[in-house]
């Protein structure tokens, strides 16, 4: 219910400051490491649209710290994650896409670090590149992973 509340502020906050950030869907998470009487570590899966190429979802997993810390949303997760994103229906980029654009965002721990998601546009090659980084306010992380969309028609058109 705490999320849940807190999502649908923070995507009020972004509807009003015109920010084109999208919050992610909750797929499933599987445990990694047993705690006896508080939640264990585990990696979790989530799935996010493109909010400005329809067409196009991506999928990230992320290492979560469990702990008691965690019950009230004081660890720092590790900037360990994964991204794969897909053409999921037909591609329609906007007539003024940008070359680079944020397009997900989530925090992982409970002050300074995220995980972003931004989106380049390779004109060239006709492809859709995700680059997914660790950052923090203070001291950034070289952590990274990428996936790539080519544009490509969709079915049989």
């Amino acid at each position: 219910m705490k999320n849940t509340l807190m999502a649908a502020m923070l995507n009020f906050l972004l509807q009003i400051a015109g920010t084109s950030l999208v919050l992610a869907e909750d797929i499933g998470c599987l445990d990694t490491t047993f705690k006896l009487l508080s939640p264990n570590d585990s990696v979790c899966v989530s799935a996010f649209e493109d909010p400005s190429v329809p067409g196009v979802t991506c999928h990230i997993s992320q290492a979560r710290k469990g702990g008691w810390a965690s019950v009230v949303g004081l660890t720092e997760d590790p900037s360990r994650f994964s991204i794969a994103c897909r053409q999921t229906g037909p591609i329609t980029l906007p007539a003024k896409l940008p070359a680079q654009q944020n397009v997900f965002s989530e925090k992982t721990s409970a002050f300074f670090k995220n995980t972003k998601v931004i989106r380049m546009f390779d004109r060239k090659h006709n492809t859709l590149v995700y680059l997914a980084i660790s950052k923090r306010v203070i001291e950034g992380s070289p952590e990274n992973a990428i996936s790539t969309v080519p544009v490509m028609p969709w079915g049989g058109k």
